[in-house]
């Protein structure tokens, strides 16, 4: 009976005994053996993870931070630059200033003592009644399509050589109302000349000043301080004007063209009268 019941406990508790554990050695072998990828796996993703997060910090850092080079530059530059930059508008502060209206720019009364910044289109320049003291080459120097200049009652004293000579389309210079002692050398293509009002003497006037100027049909230097009639004019001209000469040395015959049909002359009562005002051809 004993024997029995001994039996039927061993069958009972049997499936209740589980296997012991492997040794510890035999564990760390196995868990070693068997997560070697899985370890480097996630050190893998882990480096990464930190890698890139670091380095997406490290960008939007230096994104907020650090300006790229452009924008530096162009930081560096707006604070450097007094002046900005010559661009492809920079008419715009004349036209702002004057007013420019379909290849004419009116710069009247407005005071400037300097020819301004020109459109490059510009063909008709009216500057009347400012302080412009100087005319320079650099004035007109991209400005090719010129055809008429007007600089009436200004303080032009001077005038570079060479300021009209890049300006073979111009037609009519009016410098009356200046200072001006002496001619410029005149671009070739004049129909008109007008230096009325100046202070200009005859040897301010060059020998040749009017020979080659085969266009020339107005010409007008009244009220200056010529000697004589000036040389060589042209025989295009139709209307002269000397009103004023200071001197009677006119005995040498002064010869013109058949075109001449209005002939001012007269000069001052200290020097030579009975002179008549219109001469008619």
């Amino acid at each position: 009976m004993k024997t029995l019941q001994s039996t039927l406990l061993l069958f009972l508790f049997v499936p209740l005994i589980k296997p012991a554990p492997p040794s510890q050695q035999d564990s760390r072998i196995i868990y070693d053996y068997g997560t070697d990828n899985l370890e480097e796996t996630f050190f893998s993703q882990d480096y990464e993870d930190k890698y890139l997060d670091g380095k997406s910090t490290k960008e939007k850092e230096t994104m907020i931070i650090v300006p790229d080079e452009k924008s530096f530059q162009l930081q560096k530059d707006e604070s450097i630059t007094q002046l900005p930059p010559k661009k492809e508008n920079d008419e715009m502060p004349t036209c702002l200033l004057c007013v420019c209206l379909s290849g004419s720019v009116y710069c009247e009364e407005v005071d400037i003592d300097a020819v301004p910044p020109l459109p490059k289109e510009s063909a008709y320049l009216y500057a009347r009644f400012n302080k412009i003291k100087k005319l320079t080459a650099k004035d007109f120097a991209d400005i090719p399509n010129l055809r008429r200049l007007d600089f009436t009652g200004n303080l032009i004293e001077d005038i570079e050589d060479g300021t009209f000579s890049k300006l073979s389309l111009l037609e009519e210079l009016t410098l009356a109302e200046n200072q001006l002692l002496k001619l410029p050398v005149l671009p070739p293509k004049l129909t008109l000349f007008n230096a009325k009002y100046n202070k200009i003497k005859s040897r301010g006037i060059k020998a040749n000043a009017f020979k080659k100027l085969n266009n020339l049909s107005f010409l007008y230097l009244d009220h200056n301080a010529l000697e004589s009639v000036p040389l060589n004019l042209p025989e295009s001209l139709r209307v002269i004007h000397l009103q004023m000469i200071h001197s009677a040395r006119l005995m040498t015959p002064v010869i013109f063209g058949t075109a001449l049909k209005r002939y001012a002359w007269r000069a001052t009562p200290s020097s030579w009268e009975n002179i008549p005002t219109v001469l008619s051809a």
